[in-house]
């Protein structure tokens, strides 16, 4: 294998990380159209980054339908009284 050919690869294994990161953003359309355009283009040319984004969409998706009941309003009561509580030191830090 060539020198050149491995340099090759570190740049797509590279490119494919960036992509990547960016899928999460991508399935919950908090990318603007230049970057949706980028990943669609690199999915499209890519199967493994295909296959990931494919798994991570399954799992969301699965997530969705399994979280839909709400806390109880005792808990969230809790949950939002320690919030408060770090906002405020945080605050006086």
């Amino acid at each position: 294998m060539s020198q050149d050919h491995v340099h090759d690869v570190e740049i797509s294994a590279a490119e494919c990380a960036d992509y990547l990161e960016q899928i999460v953003y991508f399935i919950d359309n908090e990318l603007d159209e230049a970057d949706c355009s980028a990943v669609r283009e690199h999915l499209d040319s890519c199967n493994p980054c295909l296959a990931k984004y494919d798994l991570q969409r399954t799992v969301k998706q699965v997530v969705a339908r399994s979280c839909s009941e709400t806390a109880p309003g005792e808990l969230r009561a809790k949950i939002m009284l320690r919030l408060q509580q770090v906002r405020v030191e945080i605050t006086e830090r």
